[in-house]
């Protein structure tokens, strides 16, 4: 079985959507059927589904339940419906742009149509178009990505922007499959990724489930491997891209930059032109998202500090403009300057 097929994290299959359990992996895979908008809110809110491609196909099928969950026939109560559904689910993780822009390119649908039984078929036919847009723009990006990479090179990453953060391919990792699918050799690194561990639980296992090699480091060793000259490039996903090239991605990552930037290393971010704000004027604008400190006091419900002891838990940093190399895209490689 095809790789891409077992990890694929949003389903649509017989009327029904499933979301792959990211908080379950690698130790079991679970499926969760979605059946209402809270459901979907609920489950991205508590990362069963994440990675900012992921969430924004999650959200289009979560807008095609709450079309489904409207009985009756007035198109005027019908929108006012489908708005709320938007404003509610918009709420679920404020960081991610793909999230709002699945949103909007789903209710645009709804004013071409004519009744409500053609805007819910209107609403399903463009999650689907989304989710696989998303397959094609993914392998995109690592068809432009590999024009920066060698055989025999190794890269370091940082949390999980691979085929669990997308429909398939990933973005971070979309340049080493299409290396793999073309024969070169391509080694990585994967960083941990605290406090959740998506580089442990969910990189890892995705690499090794498809044949690349892969080392698993603590987030505090990505300054010695690039000392010691084990790492030629890191390549990251990331949630937003401000105007200005800054760019959000989950947290420490604007430490790898930091380091690579020490270390004369290229530093690339691969992300979808969706994930481009240009209504984001700098990194200084863009909204971070702050979780419960107990996902930092404790892991899998075990205690790692001593109980009483204060946390501090952005979900994202801010790596500036002037740290990245290139930013890789489906429509090609930008290089700075970044201003729109």
């Amino acid at each position: 079985m095809n790789l891409f097929d077992t990890v694929q994290p949003v389903v649509y299959k017989d009327g029904k959507v499933l979301f792959l359990d990211q908080t379950a992996l690698p130790l079991s895979t679970k499926w969760v059927e979605i059946d209402s908008i809270e459901a979907c809110w609920n489950a991205i809110r508590a990362l069963v589904v994440r990675g900012a491609p992921a969430i924004g196909i999650a959200v289009a099928f979560g807008m095609s339940i709450a079309a489904m969950d409207y009985h009756g026939d007035d198109m005027s109560a019908f929108t006012s419906h489908m708005k709320k559904a938007h404003s509610y689910l918009a709420t679920s993780r404020p960081t991610a742009v793909n999230l709002v822009w699945a949103l909007n390119r789903v209710c645009s649908r709804i004013d071409a149509t004519r009744d409500v039984a053609e805007a819910k078929n209107a609403i399903l036919s463009e999650a689907l178009t989304i989710q696989k847009e998303d397959e094609d723009i993914c392998r995109n990006i690592g068809v432009h990505g590999i024009t920066l990479l060698r055989d025999g090179m190794t890269i370091l990453t940082h949390c999980n922007a691979g085929a669990l953060a997308t429909s398939r391919y990933g973005t971070a990792l979309s340049a080493v499959y299409v290396a793999k699918e073309r024969g070169m050799n391509i080694k990585v690194y994967a960083d941990e990724t605290r406090p959740l561990l998506q580089g442990s639980r969910l990189t890892a296992y995705e690499l090794l489930a498809s044949g690349i090699d892969v080392t698993l480091i603590t987030d505090s060793m990505a300054a010695y491997v690039m000392g010691k000259g084990l790492i030629d490039a890191c390549i990251v996903g990331c949630d937003r891209v401000a105007a200005n090239g800054d760019t959000a991605n989950k947290i420490g990552t604007y430490g790898v930059a930091l380091i690579a930037k020490a270390h004369n290393i290229p530093f690339y971010v691969a992300c979808p032109t969706s994930t481009i704000d240009i209504n984001t004027p700098t990194g200084e604008d863009i909204v971070i998202e702050e979780r419960d400190a107990s996902e930092v006091l404790s892991f899998m419900g075990v205690a790692s500090a001593p109980s009483g002891v204060k946390a501090l838990n952005p979900a994202f940093d801010v790596t500036p403009n002037a740290l990245i190399s290139a930013i890789i895209t489906e429509k090609g490689v930008i290089r700075p300057p970044y201003s729109l």
